[in-house]
């Protein structure tokens, strides 16, 4: 016998029911532990982790169902089926009501014994995987890399919102770590048990973008064969993460400011209003003033919106936080590409944090998960690092190597490099860089490039 299959308790009094569902289970793969009494049952299940019990519900001594309630009374969350005798279906029904999975009648039917106990298990091991999911899930967002007096305001910030109900909006460039904030804020608020649910409405058409926010009911529009509904909906009771909501159309915005204002809303083609309670954190990369300004956002919805905004600053102004994030990110792929780490070496590290990060923390992630993935040993060396990075050389004045002026002279090659892609186009080398373009002009300005 597989010292390593899932096992199963069976409990009975009776030695040929015992051997009986003991050798039709093991020709299942399992294996079989063995109680002839309640307490001998109870004894077992404190040093054994059996994955299903089979229980009998007429025993002499300690009844099944008692042994039922004492199981539950601990808090295990083994699921158990009840083993009845003709004549004891109204007790396997109580049963149920006690929080039984389910019941087998005797004589047994070794097809029926098969088909309940395949079940169970099933059951309980998707209820494993989702748990396991959920807790890696958490790991991943409970904490923050970071420790820089930047990351820490925004982090103090973000523990006090998600205490609240209030709305939040992340701001910041692309790559600041946005949705790894929204689902931090979702896992610290009473919320964290509810739906977490993300929309990207980027590069969504005003009418996808619609029918993803709020539904649709059969037959609204071509395509739409039956009821669909929206992530708002999905996520009641949770938290709805809307990232680059300055892309969102007029149209949608009508509808979200409303949706804001009135916590309901129709679906697409629909006439019912639905209601609904979902926590809404918005995020955007964009000027969303200058936005309101050029008449591309409205000025309401952002109110509703900016309740409490929570400002992410880029990599570039908190280059202590990038020790703890290269490690964070080499922990972390490391273990997803099954590979041993034992760390970045020192040049490797000075590299990285001499380096501008135009692309922010997702730029970091992608730099470490390459070098993770391509690198032939445990440590990460330097040469492991994209050509960007090991050949980035900065232009500092001779004789002056001060830390601001080796950061001028990384930010100078950068946005020289990317001008040179654009061909000096100042919108397209924003877009590259991951800026917005009157930041970039100001860095134009500041660095003394032409």
């Amino acid at each position: 016998m597989d010292l390593f299959a899932e096992s199963i308790l069976v409990v009975d009094d009776d030695p040929y029911i015992q051997e009986t569902l003991k050798d039709r289970l093991e020709s299942l793969g399992y294996r079989v532990l063995l109680a002839a009494d309640g307490q001998q049952a109870l004894e077992l299940l404190e040093h054994q982790d059996p994955q299903l019990v089979l229980l009998d519900i007429e025993m002499p001594g300690m009844k099944g169902l008692d042994v039922l309630k004492e199981i539950r009374r601990k808090e295990r969350d083994v699921p158990v089926i009840m083993i009845t005798a003709y004549g004891s279906i109204d007790l396997a029904v109580q049963a149920m009501k006690e929080g039984a999975y389910d019941f087998i009648p005797k004589p047994f039917d070794p097809g029926h014994v098969a088909l309940v106990v395949e079940k169970a298990m099933e059951r309980q091991r998707l209820k494993g995987e989702v748990e396991a999911l959920s807790e890696e899930i958490d790991k991943r967002y409970r904490l923050i890399p970071g420790t820089s007096s930047k990351t820490k305001q925004a982090i103090d910030a973000a523990k006090k919102a998600a205490a609240t109900k209030s709305t939040i909006l992340l701001l910041g460039e692309s790559g600041t770590g946005k949705e790894l904030f929204a689902r931090a804020i979702h896992n610290w608020s009473e919320r964290k048990d509810r739906p977490f649910v993300a929309i990207n409405c980027v590069g969504l058409s005003k009418e996808l973008l619609e029918s993803e926010l709020f539904g649709h009911e059969k037959g609204a529009f071509t395509g739409a064969h039956q009821l669909k509904k929206g992530k708002l909906e999905s996520a009641h009771r949770g938290t709805v993460f809307l990232d680059e909501v300055g892309d969102v159309s007029a149209e949608v915005q009508t509808k979200l400011l409303r949706f804001l204002q009135e916590r309901e809303f129709e679906r697409v083609g629909g006439t019912q209003l639905i209601h609904v309670d979902v926590r809404i954190i918005a995020a955007t990369n964009r000027n969303l003033e200058e936005a309101i300004k050029q008449g591309r956002f409205r000025q309401d919805l952002y109110y509703r919106l900016n309740v409490v905004p929570i400002i992410l600053p880029p990599l570039r102004e908190r280059k202590e936080d990038i020790p703890e994030l290269a490690q964070f990110f080499t922990t972390r792929f490391s273990k997803e590409a099954k590979k041993v780490s034992t760390g970045i070496t020192p040049e490797a590290m000075e590299k990285l944090i001499a380096y501008d990060w135009p692309g922010n923390v997702r730029e970091l992630g992608n730099v470490i998960e390459r070098a993770v993935v391509l690198g032939p040993g445990p440590m990460i060396h330097l040469e492991d690092f994209a050509p960007r990075i090991v050949a980035l050389e900065p232009k500092v004045p001779s004789g002056s190597f001060s830390y601001h002026d080796v950061v001028d002279g990384y930010r100078r090659e950068v946005i020289l490099q990317a001008l040179a892609q654009t061909e000096g186009n100042h919108s397209a080398a924003a877009r590259l860089l991951g800026l917005e373009r009157s930041y970039l002009l100001k860095l134009l300005k500041s660095l003394h490039i032409p």
